[in-house]
């Protein structure tokens, strides 16, 4: 009786142990030492290393793009933040133009707002959406791997906003692109949204268009 009682709860040790290591290796894992240097670099290791100026001018001394742009500031643009658990990115909107749905499968996104106004949304895993108008100073939070959105409403105004993410390399993943562009047959896309292979191309033609 002794041991079954022993067995159980070293069964219960082991899973537990199994089930936290998930959970912490579901975000960037923790490095051991300061930070990483890339094994392909031949750059000295100073203060250069640790400064990326890719977002220099921005928004203020840009020019103002056509359609939404992001500039980011992830581990594949600024080396030095491998291993640091963090990113982040300026997000620039005409007027009228939208970030569309897309989740981030590695961190949630922290949304601050520096210029105009944007209406945000995410929908979480019991299909409820959640919404805002956003203004300047403004900030929203979109929780960890949920399908979400910015929209700059304004008809005549640009908008801008600076994103921050608690993972060096966060991810983004185009709900349109990966439904649409990703060669999915088009009968599998039409039986799923119950509509008809025509349907289906039309969107694929458009969103052809928009890339």
């Amino acid at each position: 009786m002794a041991s079954s009682t022993l067995f159980k709860h070293v069964l219960f040790f082991l899973i537990s142990v199994i089930a936290t290591s998930y959970i912490v290796q579901a975000g960037d894992p923790d490095i051991l030492s300061d930070f990483i240097v890339p094994l392909t670099s031949n750059i000295p290791i100073d203060g250069n290393f640790f400064t990326f100026t890719g977002m220099r001018g921005l928004p203020a001394n840009s020019t103002n793009p056509s359609t939404f742009k992001v500039t980011k500031a992830t581990m594949a643009e600024f080396a030095a933040l491998n291993g640091q658990s963090v990113s982040m990115a300026v997000l620039q909107f005409p007027a009228g133009s939208v970030n569309p749905p897309h989740t981030h499968p590695r961190s949630a996104e922290l949304l601050f707002v520096v210029e105009g106004s944007m209406e945000v949304g995410f929908v979480d895993t019991t299909n409820k959406l959640y919404t805002q108008t956003l203004q300047v100073g403004d900030l929203f939070v979109f929780p960890k791997g949920l399908v979400h959105y910015q929209y700059n409403a304004d008809a005549t105004n640009e908008a801008t906003a600076i994103s921050a993410f608690g993972s060096a390399n966060a991810g983004t993943v185009s709900t349109p692109v990966t439904l649409f562009a990703t060669g999915i047959d088009d009968g599998i896309l039409a039986k799923s949204f119950k509509t008809d292979v025509a349907t289906i191309q039309k969107l694929k033609a458009g969103l052809g268009a928009m890339a």
